[in-house]
């Protein structure tokens, strides 16, 4: 062999080594791999879940991590902790010169449950909230923050509500449980079979797991929603007297009024409210059951179903009629806290304002 056909052959070896080289050196798309590797994943309220990525071939890439859009890491791994239940989408891409690499998850949190225990409670346990609106009964026993408070833990003595409005918020011990085709829920009142006096009830899940009623309110959608003179997004502002006596309102539909008092002196507008003004806000019921042919002759008809104080012995609740700030229906597993609210306005000359009363708050699975 001579020298040209031997320099030739150098040549010919050396530019494949050259291009294997190139070849192995040549920059590929992210070889990543998912330390979570389903899609669809289960996570708890308040507890963390860790997804993260590592490569395969040694070669570093790129991160990004989005929640629901919002770029939450650039790091190998992202910890999410979820406040509160709901559906969640965590995107991954991986990224370098040669390309991209993507992974989708679709997280799902539950709304926290607490179990029925041996010593769980059938009726309301806790109080979160009285605020009542002016009557002739606010800031006396049966209007007062220490009776709303009798009512943690057992049937107890009557408290009111006042004029339109006024609520009072509660909460079980365990969460009641929607049940199929059942009722839930039995809220205790001073119905009669003509004067009824009745209330709308509003229902929430702990959805953040906190123990405490500050996520979404359902209103249980009773007979009369959607009817002449239903309203939802009403509201009601009452006005402090300087001394006493009558308490006038006005609502945001441009009508005016008093709550009726025929002593001058008396302060019914709640004691507890620092401001001069305050407002309410809810749904309002329509005042079309009461009757009044003549000012010593006055009845209050009960409603078909669905509210509180409206019939003799209590009334049932079921959690299935929940529905949304638009009216619409919403599955709820379960509920935690209940609101129990004055649902209409209306002055019934003698007997003065209608006030709705509660005596007790149930589970009704309880119930032996």
């Amino acid at each position: 062999m001579n020298f040209k056909n031997q320099f030739l052959i150098v040549l010919v070896f050396a530019g494949l080594f050259s291009a294997c080289k190139k070849d192995e050196e040549a920059e590929v798309p992210p070889a990543a791999k998912m330390a979570i590797e389903t899609p669809a994943v289960e996570a708890k309220v308040s507890e963390k879940t860790t997804f993260s990525v590592s490569t395969t071939n040694g070669k570093g890439f790129q991160h990004e991590w989005k929640l629901d859009g919002t770029v939450v890491s650039t790091l190998t791994s992202y910890d999410f902790t979820p406040a509160k239940s709901g559906t969640y989408i965590i995107d991954y891409t991986a990224t370098n010169a040669a390309g991209t690499f993507t992974y989708k998850y679709t997280v799902t949190v539950p709304v926290p449950e607490v179990p029925v225990g041996t010593n769980s409670n059938r009726f309301v346990t806790t109080l979160f909230e009285y605020l009542p609106a002016p009557g002739q009964y606010t800031n006396k026993s049966i209007g007062s923050l220490a009776t709303a408070k009798g009512l943690e833990g057992k049937q107890g003595t009557l408290v009111s509500l006042g004029a339109w409005g006024g609520y009072i918020v509660m909460g079980f011990d365990h969460t009641v449980i929607n049940q199929t085709g059942k009722d839930d829920i039995i809220v205790y009142g001073n119905a009669f079979a003509t004067f009824a006096e009745p209330g709308i009830v509003w229902v929430m899940q702990d959805e953040n797991g906190n123990g405490r009623p500050d996520d979404t309110w359902y209103e249980i959608k009773g007979s009369e929603f959607g009817k002449e003179g239903y309203v939802r997004d009403y509201e009601v502002t009452y006005t402090k007297p300087a001394v006493g006596g009558s308490v006038s309102w006005r609502d945001n539909k441009g009508k005016t009024g008093v709550v009726t008092l025929t002593n001058a002196t008396f302060q019914a507008y709640p004691v507890d409210v620092t401001t001069n003004e305050y407002t309410i806000k809810g749904s309002l019921l329509p005042s079309s059951n009461i009757f009044m042919p003549t000012p010593t002759s006055i009845s209050s008809l009960p409603f078909t179903f669905g509210y509180a104080d409206n019939t003799v012995g209590g009334d049932n609740v079921d959690i299935a009629n929940a529905v949304d700030k638009n009216g619409n229906s919403v599955m709820l597993k379960g509920i935690d806290f209940i609101k129990i609210q004055t649902g209409i306005q209306a002055n019934l000359g003698w007997l003065g304002e209608l006030s709705t009363e509660v005596t007790g708050i149930a589970d009704i699975s309880l119930i032996k």
